[in-house]
């Protein structure tokens, strides 16, 4: 039995467009519409200051958000939304 070349994907540039211009980035969805690429984020990577204060964020206060709702503040909340 013959071998088979291994199917090896289209190279990618760094903003992850293909190398294979032949093809567009839309696919082609069963009803005949497109679907086009999601698109990209414009907001820009995080800082290391960003992460340091995120990080440091979260060591500090990850451990309150653990904690239970009071039931106090539970039954204000209830009530509250009966109100509405």
């Amino acid at each position: 039995m013959p071998r088979r070349k291994p199917t090896v994907p289209p190279e990618t540039t760094d903003d992850g467009a293909s190398g294979d211009t032949s093809q567009s980035s839309a696919q082609s969805v069963g009803d005949g519409m497109t679907a086009s690429e999601p698109p990209r984020s414009t907001e820009p990577a995080p800082t290391a200051f960003d992460l340091f204060v995120e990080r440091g964020l979260h060591a500090i206060y990850d451990r309150v958000l653990a904690e239970p709702i009071p039931d106090e503040l539970l039954r204000l909340i209830e009530d509250d939304r009966r109100k509405e």
